[in-house]
Formats: C-alpha cells, sequence, structure tokens
C-alpha cells in the first residue's frame, strides 16, 4: 500500500486491519493471535478491541475477539448503495430455479472479483463461496469479462500481482492453487494465468465466459456481463454447477441461452432505477458525535473515538445515498466537516473509499470488513451469546426453536448451572401445541393455517394439565396472540413452567421463539411474568436486532 496521507487518521488505520485480519481468519482470533497478524503491538490490539467491543462490532470473550453481527452494517451500507443485490436478487432467484443449478452475482474489484449475492441450491456438492469473498479474476468465469475493460495501468497492475504472488495466496477465499504439474482435468493456477489474456478476447467477442475448474477441481461456470449505458460490464451473472451434473461444455450448452435472457432481463431493471441525486438524496443526522464523546468519557483511554466516528463514516452511505459530499457525510453522521474529511481521506487511502470530483462512494472492498464470515450467520450463533447473557441474569435454562410441521426443534440452548435442571439437548423435539415456544410459533401463524395444523395433530394428554381440546387451545393460542408470550405450565411436564416470546424477521414474521424454563418451585406464575418475561422480551429484541442487519442481504438460516 502507498505511503498514508499527513491527515490520515491512525487509529482508524489500525482498526481497519484488525477486522480485516479477523475477516481473513473467519472471524475468530485471540487477542495474541491479532498482535501477531497485525504486527500492532498488544496495548493498541486492545484499545482497538475495546472500542470495537463498545460499537457492538466485536464480541469479547476472555482472550478471544469473535466478529459480531452488527458488524454487517458496514457491509449493508455498499450492498444498499451499490442497489444490484435489491434490484437484481429475485431474478437470481428465479433463474436458480428455473436451472435448478447456483446463480451468482458478482462485481470487479481490483484484479479480482467479489461475490455480492448468492442464490445456491442446497446439495452435498454445492457452492462454498460466501457474499464478499474476494477471488483472483484469472480464476472465474466473470473475471474475463471485467478483465476487458481494464486500462494499461490495471493490467500492469495485475502481471505485477502476478509477479509477486503466483499462487494467489492474498486470495484467502480461493482453495490453494494446484502446482503447475497437478493433475486431474482442472486447470492449474499456473496456466489459467497463462492464457487469461486469451480468455479475455474470447468472452469480450462471444459476451460470455466460462470457468472449467479453474478454482477448484469439479468446479464449473458461466458467466455473462451486466453493462451500463456505456457498454461496460458492471457486474456479472453466474450459473455454477459441478462435473458431477454437467461437462463445462454441457452446462453451458444448457443454461446460455436462459442467461443471456436473464442478464437482458437485469440489464433493463437496471435502466429503469434512476439514482437521486447528491441534492436529493435523505440524510439521517443521529447523535453520533454525543455517542462517541460520552462513550470515551466512561471508558477513557480505552475508548478510541476517532476510530469508531471513522467507521461510522461508512454508514453514511447506503440506499439511495451512493454518492454524497462531504457535507451530506457530515450532516449524516453528526460529525465536524474537518472530522469526516480526514476519516474520508483515511478510507479513500485504504480503499474503502473512492473519490469522484466532490463526491464520495463506498467500493466492494467494503465487503472485506467481516462480510464473508458474517454472512454464513445463523440464527442460532446470534441468539448464542444473547441466551448466555440472558441465563447470567434470571439464572434459569434458556432456549431458541423453530416450528417443524407440528413439532418444535431446539437450535440453541444455554442451560444454567444448578443440581436440578432442564435436561434438553439440541435437536430435541417436542409437541407444538404443549410447549411455550410452540403455542408462540403456532399463534403467529394466520388463521387458517393455524387451524389446519391443529386439525391434524394428535392432542394427547402429556401430563394432566395439558390443553387437549381443539376449542381451548385455539382460545389459548388467539390469547397468546394478543399478549406476544406463552407461558406453559406443567402442560409439556409435570413441574416443568416455562414461558416463551417470539423472535420476529425483518417483515414481522415470527421465525423463531426463545424461552426461559425452570422448575415449577423456581418462580410462581407472577414472578415469571414480573422478573422474567422484560428480560425474555429484552434478548428476544436483541436477536431480531441483529438478524435484521445480517439478513438484509443475506439469507440467515435458521439453525
Amino acid at each position: 500500500m502507498s505511503t498514508a496521507p499527513a491527515e490520515a487518521v491512525g487509529p482508524l488505520m489500525r482498526g481497519v486491519a484488525v477486522l480485516r485480519a479477523l475477516s481473513d481468519a473467519d472471524g475468530r482470533l485471540s487477542l495474541g493471535e491479532l498482535v501477531r497478524v497485525t504486527g500492532l503491538a498488544r496495548s493498541t490490539v486492545d484499545r482497538v478491541a475495546a472500542t470495537l467491543a463498545r460499537m457492538g462490532y466485536l464480541r469479547l470473550d476472555g482472550p478471544t475477539a469473535t466478529l459480531a453481527p452488527r458488524l454487517m452494517e458496514l457491509a449493508n451500507a455498499y450492498l444498499g448503495a451499490l442497489r444490484l443485490p435489491a434490484l437484481l436478487g429475485p431474478y437470481a432467484v428465479q433463474l436458480a430455479e428455473e436451472l435448478d443449478e447456483s446463480v451468482s452475482l458478482a462485481v470487479p474489484d481490483g484484479d479480482g472479483i467479489r461475490f455480492v449475492h448468492q442464490s445456491t441450491r442446497r446439495r452435498a456438492m454445492s457452492l462454498t463461496f460466501r457474499i464478499g469473498d474476494l477471488l483472483p479474476a484469472e480464476r472465474t468465469a466473470p473475471g474475463p469479462l471485467f478483465a476487458g475493460h481494464w486500462t494499461p495501468e490495471q493490467w500492469r497492475a495485475w502481471h505485477h500481482r502476478r509477479t509477486a504472488d503466483p499462487a494467489g495466496l492474498a486470495f484467502t477465499a480461493a482453495p490453494p492453487a494446484e502446482a503447475e504439474t497437478g493433475t486431474g482435468a482442472g486447470t492449474t493456477a499456473g496456466t489459467a494465468a497463462d492464457d487469461f489474456e486469451e480468455r479475455v478476447e474470447a468472452a469480450r467477442t462471444a459476451s460470455w465466459a466460462s470457468d472449467d475448474q479453474l478454482i477448484e477441481p469439479g468446479l464449473i461456470a458461466v458467466a455473462a456481463p451486466l453493462r451500463d449505458p456505456a457498454g461496460t460490464p458492471v457486474c456479472a451473472v453466474s450459473v455454477v454447477s459441478h462435473t458431477s451434473r454437467h461437462s463445462a461444455a454441457s452446462l453451458r450448452k444448457a443454461v446460455l441461452p436462459r442467461l443471456r435472457a436473464a442478464a437482458s432481463a437485469m440489464e433493463a431493471e437496471l435502466a429503469r432505477d434512476h439514482t437521486p441525486s447528491l441534492d436529493t438524496a435523505p440524510a439521517r443526522p443521529h447523535a453520533l458525535a454525543a455517542w462517541t464523546s460520552a462513550s470515551k468519557q466512561e471508558l477513557g483511554s480505552e475508548f478510541v473515538e476517532s476510530l469508531a466516528r471513522g467507521l461510522t463514516v461508512l454508514t453514511a452511505f447506503g440506499a439511495d445515498r451512493a454518492e454524497l459530499t462531504l457535507s451530506a457525510v457530515a450532516e449524516a453522521t453528526g460529525l465536524a466537516r474537518a472530522t469526516a474529511r480526514r476519516a474520508l481521506i483515511t478510507l479513500d487511502h485504504l480503499g474503502l473509499v473512492a473519490t469522484e470530483g466532490r463526491s464520495f462512494r463506498l467500493t466492494p472492498r467494503v465487503l472485506a470488513l467481516g462480510c464473508p464470515p458474517l454472512s454464513r450467520t445463523t440464527l442460532s450463533d446470534i441468539a448464542a451469546p444473547h441466551l448466555a447473557a440472558l441465563v447470567r441474569t434470571v439464572h434459569d435454562s434458556a432456549s431458541l426453536a423453530v416450528l417443524d410441521g407440528d413439532a418444535i426443534q431446539y437450535t440453541a440452548r444455554v442451560a444454567t448451572t444448578r443440581i436440578m435442571s432442564v435436561n434438553i439437548t439440541l435437536g430435541t423435539r417436542f409437541p407444538a401445541y404443549a410447549a411455550s415456544m410452540g403455542r408462540v410459533l403456532l399463534a403467529d401463524l394466520d388463521a387458517g393455517e393455524r387451524a389446519a395444523r391443529l386439525g391434524r395433530a394428535e392432542l394427547a394428554a402429556l401430563t394432566p394439565h395439558t390443553v387437549t381440546s381443539p376449542a381451548a387451545l385455539a382460545s389459548v393460542l388467539e390469547q397468546v396472540a394478543d399478549q406476544e408470550y406463552a407461558l406453559v405450565d406443567e402442560e409439556l411436564e409435570e413441574g416443568l413452567r416455562s414461558i416463551a416470546v417470539p423472535v420476529r424477521d425483518a417483515g414481522g414474521r415470527a421465525v423463531a421463539a426463545v424461552n426461559v424454563a425452570m422448575h415449577t418451585t423456581r418462580r410462581t406464575v407472577p414472578e415469571c411474568l414480573a422478573e422474567v418475561l422484560p428480560e425474555l422480551r429484552a434478548t428476544a429484541a436483541a436477536i431480531e436486532a441483529e438478524l435484521h442487519v445480517v439478513s438484509r442481504f443475506c439469507r440467515t438460516p435458521l439453525s
């Protein structure tokens, strides 16, 4: 990297280095390992980690730092400003369903390509690349499409990189390159580079390109460009398969006509969309300056205010805010112009922001700040630390479950340390009608589906207290829907009392439930409502907040 400008914010540069190191390590490193990887002093790493934890971007568990879901707000700022996932994602999903193959959207990033959307098919041999992953252009299908428009300077940079790093080790998302004498049908990294310029010319002529096992043996793909009005590819849509299903030639024959039609429809969609001008892009002022000042006052030297402010500059961008002036950034963040200007200079130096005249825009490199590992975060991953905090508060076991047919299935759980406690393992299933989490999830269904599920369920009396009358149960579920919680008292098992609330996605649908379970001697029903329910609702709200951030542009598995 070039020498940092005099006005660059050093703490912001060091904070970005820590986030990149954690992202490259799949989201988790000890503080000692961060010292080794980044070359920073231990005291600096400690202060950076404390600041990122305060922002909700890291979780600190003793000496270990783990990327937290809230960090995805940085990636969301870029993906929202980019518009492509929101506009073209539905087309990619439809194409994947029609072809029964995985479909990806990728954008150029230097001499590589970076994924911004994935519509995958669930198979034993399935696509494992993640949103935000960076791959070398010469080993991908989209690469030749983008390289056909490289400038001489970009080609020189590519040749320099190939000389300095012939195996492509800097691309941590790419599988290790095979040796030049490697066996198998796949093309080695060396030959992929040797004939790259020829493939670029062929792609320029044909308007499509393929990957015949360039990344790894068995993986094949064909890609088509999506061009802006000037004819420059701004994105590529790829259909990805495996040699167990197709050869490269048969994949091309099977999907290319439909791929081209989809690409044309996507280009038309991009042409129909109009980006607001800089004057009409809405600002979203907030009390960042007050928050960082308060955090600095509370934590003292452990809070690096310039790092927090610099990272938050990235969140000024987003949907309808693809390009912003310095004044707009300052207004959106509540920062002084001079502070915002220094942050933008630093972010430009780091390659996270590009300057175009008086305006600034985010670059795909923002996705390197945690997006690849966090894009595969499950709801169970999100819930686990919040359940642990809840257990520390209420001193009883807490769980997360999803509805699976007529039963609930436990997908996350933190048990309390008691001689007598509720003993349930992950994967355990209980009848939904008799469980607090099941009732919360059944109550969220529309009336017709709820009635259908109750009609086919065998309402067995699990204890003398179990509600088994369909009419009575329907009335209970109506009450649960109104009060937004369910309390089940010795209906699933004698001596067991539990209380549950829903966990809702961004659309308001209950996708899971969380509960606290205890022996009836621990608390009375009124005590559960007074002491546990508020804490349970706060836990669900914290889980929902992170779920909404992570799932904005990524599919979040429930388990």
